[in-house]
């Protein structure tokens, strides 16, 4: 039998495997062609929108290069490569396995094997992310248009749906930290139209059975009045939204307090809520540091920098990163351990940092005193007369 007959013999079964939808994947090796730098070549099937693709993976020497055909595409292919490069090949399907193998004196065998696999591979092109906030007919996330009475997310709302998970992946791994049975009660600062605010009302009650009350403090009246429906429509009896500002909001007894977006000072009067209620988290994501932007440009000192701000996006950005830096500093001296991490909110919105303060225990006198010193130094640095939360704190 001829070279292309073995290979017609190969293909043949192939196409075989994938009609009867017993294919598990092919592999092809000691790689004699042209192509430098190629090893291997794996090949498995996946779905992609809806429609069947082979997916191929190259493996070069330092990297791998992944390209998806149509199975009728990716059977020619695969025919020329056992024509003009591969010497051996393998075809693993669920009922058997069959290789096909030029030998070094150019003989070709052909031979079959027990299937090594009973069972065809997941075809999903991306692994299913496990949400903790599921569309499965939650009637909050329908009267919010986020989904279909039947819990199936609209096409335009899946960036909203995939920023409400991420933002309660990231509360969770936070209320992790914190001893069991801590969050009793949540203030979620400028809480808007209540999309994550009723997202982690869910969490809290349906995944980590809880009982804690959530509180959504919006100054627009006709927020305040949609979210209360659409909370009483939920049986969502501990959720309720307060119309006022977070500046007159009375935070006592909070555990939780959550600013995203707060404009400003308004972030300062957020934390400065937090640690006077003397809540065990607080997370924060800050927009609009014009405070202490204007302290900079309103000083004008000359320091290690200054080659960078005299230029508005780096003086922008200077002016972000010293506010908050300064309010993590504030945090620690209150007892709270810090973190400061990239937060994404969503597909169409710049990326924005989360400031976020755990409980901890309280500083001694001595590292207290460090503190206070990192900060007026870092004011006296960049021409800071004063940052807003250390007024509200007096220190």
């Amino acid at each position: 039998m001829s070279v292309s007959e073995y290979n017609n013999q190969f293909t043949t079964a192939l196409k075989e495997s994938l009609d009867a939808e017993t294919f598990v994947k092919i592999s092809l090796g000691n790689y004699k062609g042209e192509e430098e730098a190629l090893k291997q070549l794996l090949i498995r099937k996946v779905i992609i929108k809806r429609e069947t693709k082979l997916a191929f993976t190259y493996r070069y020497k330092t990297r791998d290069v992944v390209k998806n055909y149509a199975p009728d595409e990716a059977v020619d292919l695969i025919s020329g490569y056992l024509d003009n490069g591969f010497k051996i090949a393998t075809l693993f399907s669920t009922e058997k396995d069959l290789i096909l193998e030029e030998l070094n004196n150019g003989k070709m065998v052909l031979r079959e094997s027990k299937a090594s696999s009973k069972e065809a591979p997941s075809v999903s092109h991306d692994k299913e992310k496990t949400r903790l906030i599921k569309p499965d007919s939650k009637s909050y996330l329908t009267e919010l248009k986020i989904t279909d009475a039947e819990g199936k997310v609209f096409k335009n709302a899946q960036d909203k749906f995939r920023q409400i998970n991420h933002y309660i992946e990231i509360l969770s791994s936070l209320i992790k930290e914190l001893p069991a049975g801590t969050i009793k009660k949540v203030a979620d600062m400028g809480s808007g139209k209540g999309y994550l605010t009723f997202a982690l009302y869910d969490y809290l009650h349906s995944v980590l059975k809880l009982e804690s009350q959530v509180v959504g403090v919006e100054y627009r009246q006709d927020m305040v009045d949609l979210c209360n429906q659409v909370a009483e429509k939920s049986s969502f009896a501990q959720l309720n939204f307060v119309q006022g500002t977070i500046e007159d909001y009375n935070a006592e007894h909070v555990n939780l307090l959550i600013a995203l977006h707060a404009c400003d000072t308004a972030t300062d009067d957020a934390i400065f809520k937090g640690i006077k209620a003397n809540a065990e988290l607080i997370v924060v994501a800050p927009c609009c540091h014009k405070q202490i932007r204007r302290e900079i440009e309103h000083h004008k000192v000359k320091n290690d920098v200054s080659f960078l701000t005299k230029y508005g996006i780096f003086l922008e950005r200077q002016a972000e990163m010293v506010t908050d830096g300064i309010r993590a500093l504030i945090l620690e001296y209150f007892g709270y351990k810090t973190k400061v991490f990239e937060f994404i909110s969503d597909a169409h919105t710049p990326k924005n940092v989360l400031v976020v303060g755990v409980k901890s225990k309280a500083l001694s006198a001595e590292r207290k005193a460090e503190v206070l010193q990192k900060i007026k130094a870092s004011k006296e640095y960049f021409g800071i007369g004063y940052h807003h939360l250390e007024r509200l704190l007096d220190i």
